[in-house]
């Protein structure tokens, strides 16, 4: 795999994770708050985010950069 593919890949991997988490346990604390039940449902709501976000991330982040330079005027 070439490096700056290698590069996105990892980039989604951690980026999922890190909002992934974030976002899972904000919701997961607005409908449940904190209970006995949170982890578990923070847990199985992190999960199932994480399947779906990181391919989204992973195919999407090119065209939001594409995007977001042709609105700033910069260069692909």
């Amino acid at each position: 795999m070439p490096p700056p593919k290698k590069f996105h890949l990892v980039f989604s991997f951690i980026m999922g994770a890190m909002m992934i988490s974030v976002m899972t346990f904000v919701i997961t604390m607005a409908n449940i708050g904190w209970s006995p039940q949170f982890l578990g449902a923070w847990l199985k709501a992190f999960a199932i985010a994480y399947l779906i976000g990181v391919p989204v991330i992973f195919f999407l982040a090119p065209v939001a950069r594409k995007i977001t330079g042709r609105i700033l005027g910069m260069p692909a």
